[in-house]
């Protein structure tokens, strides 16, 4: 069911691309939403062994769609979010008891915000096709090729541009993401596995860093381009978000940092989660992004990530920058 195009597109790749792996191998109906959306649903007389729903909005959408195909397909896949707990996400680092949903959601509610939306439509998925028939999959942070939401994207674009870049330290700090490459095998081996119930799906902790993360993005780049490693109370001084500003970056120690990048993802790997390498997946960002002629397609529901030019050199001349040690080898590429 279309929704989500990170997500949902990888997953609609492969499983078109290996039918009998989840999801039949045939192509999803127009958005529930959509002008005669759920008629085109109603018409199509087929069945399907797994629906793999990425919806983001109404949860009444999840429901209808969800209404029409009870019985016509084996299992329901709703990919949800980690923002559906209440806060403090939890994590490996969380108090004992975080993990509550977020109360005032509804399957049959119009679009109100992200988490309860996303709550709702899996309120949705379970209460139509119950608890065993249906999979509840709570993303975490997801980069990747065809990123919407533009913060891969930014940080390659600035990059690209070279000369001093703004590299939030410290150098070593551990962070996580999922490519949504690996987050659709997992689904589909999840659903071939008969898993039900949900699961938090995001990058195990300490999957990369800052340093091999923007590393690797000089490398791809080929820029001439010098990461100068600042320290977070100079960049907290300049008033610059961070996970907006400065997109992935959240520093050591913050309130945000813990659920963001240290979620418990050990259901997941104990059921074959794989996460490839930080580098693969910033490779194949900047050569999809270089094909679709450097402008990635954003969503506009979404606030816009990334740095003012005048803000970063405001900070890099100031004392707080200090220069890194980008390597030799990304000012050719290789």
């Amino acid at each position: 069911m279309p929704g989500g195009r990170l997500g949902g597109g990888s997953v609609a790749a492969l499983g078109l691309a290996r039918p009998g792996a989840g999801g039949g191998g045939r192509a999803a109906p127009p958005p529930p939403t959509a002008p005669d959306g759920l008629a085109a649903l109603a018409a199509d007389t087929g069945t399907w062994d797994v629906v793999v729903d990425t919806w983001s909005a109404a949860p009444r959408a999840v429901l209808e769609a969800a209404r029409l195909l009870h019985g016509r397909a084996g299992r329901y896949v709703y990919v949800s979010s980690r923002s559906v707990y209440t806060w403090p996400w939890p994590s490996v680092d969380g108090p004992a008891g975080a993990g509550e949903p977020v109360e005032g959601a509804a399957a049959d509610a119009e679009a109100t915000d992200y988490p309860r939306d996303k709550r709702g439509g899996e309120l949705a998925a379970a209460g139509t096709f119950g608890e065993r028939d249906s999979l509840l999959v709570r993303a975490g942070l997801i980069l990747a090729p065809h990123e919407n939401i533009g913060r891969l994207p930014w940080w390659l674009t600035r990059i690209a541009r070279g000369g001093p870049v703004l590299a939030p330290g410290p150098r070593e700090l551990a962070v996580s993401f999922i490519d949504a490459r690996d987050l659709a095998d997992w689904i589909l081996a999840a659903a071939g596995q008969r898993l039900s119930g949900p699961y938090d799906l995001a990058g195990p902790p300490g999957h990369t860093t800052m340093g091999e993360l923007l590393d690797a993005c000089v490398r791809v780049t080929g820029a001439d381009a010098e990461l100068r490693w600042t320290d977070p109370e100079v960049i907290a001084d300049a008033g610059i978000e961070p996970w907006t500003g400065l997109p992935v970056w959240v520093p050591p120690g913050a309130e945000l940092y813990s659920p963001v990048h240290r979620a418990d993802v050990s259901r997941a790997l104990a059921t074959g989660l794989e996460c490839r390498p930080a580098e693969e997946t910033v490779a194949d960002t900047w050569r999809w992004l270089t094909g679709i002629g450097g402008v990635a397609p954003l969503r506009p529901d979404r606030p816009p990530v990334g740095l003012d030019p005048e803000v970063e050199a405001a900070v890099l001349a100031g004392p707080g920058g200090v220069p890194g040690t980008t390597p030799e080898e990304g000012a050719s590429g290789q």
